[in-house]
């Protein structure tokens, strides 16, 4: 299969303000790739512009735009500028979402629904609004960020391991569906990457905020991939148009570990979440 280009195309990269998508962009960007950049915060997404045009890119490679991607008619919006300013658009590579604790009984359906738009639907929706764009490549390559917990469904996790795992079935369904034409698609697999996700992600309304900070710096405390080293996996998986790829040391292991023991992982994962997947022992016990 031949390897993407960057040089003189246009990627497309949501979630782009902050973490992995942040130095996905400044990666590319050294590449000499044009960038539409997508993010719901303003003004991270324009500190991020800046940056890189103060290395020398030309100040037309690289345009924000500031969208809510739950909104499909913003998405579509949004869309229809980045096709007008980027008239060669042959990648985009997802990295938008958020994280959220809670068990069953402490998150809400208002809750999970949140995630699961955020960060399943959001992905759709600008993978399906900009697929046009990227059919008219003779080469295209959609990467889409799915997670460890894709692969494997620890308690305390429901609402993200199940936008995940879908995020998961639409990326191989479309790569399937898009066999024999010009756009590929891949789906990524980070596992512990230091980004902020959970310590800046939400939590049940019904948890004690003490009780939710305590799980979110034991999950945290777990993670060892600096963004910047998994964006270079993300941006090499996306030029050599890879389906799938792990990054980081535990996703490798989960993925042989799930493969092994598809009904009785949990075993062998429980001891060392035990502190990230408690959100109901108060503070003091």
């Amino acid at each position: 299969m031949k390897r993407l280009g960057f040089a003189g195309r246009t990627t497309v990269i949501t979630g782009a303000a902050s973490g992995m998508g942040a130095d996905i962009a400044r990666q590319l960007a050294a590449k000499g790739a044009h960038l539409a950049l997508v993010d719901h915060n303003a003004d991270a997404l324009a500190a991020i512009v800046a940056e890189i045009a103060s290395v020398g890119v030309p100040t037309d490679a690289v345009t924000a735009h500031v969208v809510d991607l739950r909104d499909d008619e913003a998405v579509l919006a949004a869309v229809t500028e980045i096709t007008a300013a980027h008239p060669r658009v042959n990648a985009l590579i997802t990295c938008a979402g958020s994280s959220m604790l809670g068990t069953i009984d402490q998150l809400t359906m208002e809750e999970m629904r949140w995630l699961v738009d955020v960060n399943l639907w959001g992905t759709v929706s600008i993978t399906k609004a900009l697929l046009p764009a990227l059919r008219a490549e003779p080469q295209a390559h959609i990467t889409h960020l799915a997670s460890v917990y894709a692969l494997a469904a620890p308690a305390g996790r429901i609402p993200y391991s199940l936008s995940k795992f879908a995020v998961r079935g639409f990326s191989e369904a479309l790569r399937h569906e898009l066999e024999g034409t010009s756009v590929t698609v891949g789906a990524v697999y980070p596992a512990g990457v230091r980004t902020g996700i959970i310590l800046h992600g939400r939590y049940a309304a019904a948890i004690d905020p003490a009780v939710a900070q305590r799980a979110a710096t034991a999950q945290a405390a777990m993670y060892h991939t600096e963004p910047a080293d998994a964006a270079a996996r993300i941006v090499r998986a996306t030029e050599l148009r890879r389906p799938r790829v792990m990054v980081g040391r535990e996703a490798r292991l989960i993925d042989v570990l799930t493969r092994l023991a598809p009904t009785s992982y949990w075993r062998a994962m429980r001891r060392p979440l035990r502190e990230a997947i408690d959100t109901t022992t108060p503070i003091g016990r």
